[in-house]
């Protein structure tokens, strides 16, 4: 583990913002990289009810579309946010389209992956919807499979509050 946390990084927000993750300081995060056309993608219903039902205890969740798997998030990033809006109610801040593996990484993702490695210490990103939860000082606890729902996480969250 290094010295360095989630606030030292910063991230476009969907509408074109650049946003420092310090701005999130002293809540707890649930980092996922999100799409559109997924299998996964109605863990959007499952993160909105996190979002919703612990964000007054100092819970948010980060949405940050990825379009490196498949070409599920194929849309720009008006057209996500309304897909996301529409479709499932999102409310919790989503970020600009990002890469999450290869050269093109986006610094925090770079981070996150080795702060959390993946199976057999892999630090590649496997697939959409994987989930990263941090803790209130900016450190990454866990990583979470995309198949982990919402739901199921929701107890880990819950002793970190």
């Amino acid at each position: 583990m290094s010295e360095a946390t989630v606030y030292d990084f910063s991230a476009t927000d969907i509408k074109g913002n650049e946003t420092s993750l310090a701005d999130y300081r002293g809540k707890v995060l649930l980092i996922v990289n999100t799409a559109s056309k997924c299998g996964f993608t109605p863990q959007f219903e499952g993160l909105q009810a996190l979002h919703k039902d612990l964000g007054e205890k100092g819970f948010e969740v980060l949405g940050f579309p990825c379009n490196q798997f498949l070409s599920q998030d194929p849309g720009d990033d008006n057209a996500i946010s309304q897909f996301c809006s529409l479709n499932y109610g999102v409310s919790f801040p989503m970020f600009a389209k990002i890469e999450v593996n290869g050269e093109g990484t986006h610094p925090l993702f770079r981070f996150l992956k080795k702060e959390a490695r993946g199976v057999m210490g892999s630090e590649k990103v496997k697939w959409n919807f994987t989930k990263f939860l941090v803790n209130r000082d900016g450190a990454v606890v866990r990583r979470y499979a995309p198949t982990a729902k919402p739901e199921d996480i929701r107890a880990d969250i819950e002793k970190l509050l």
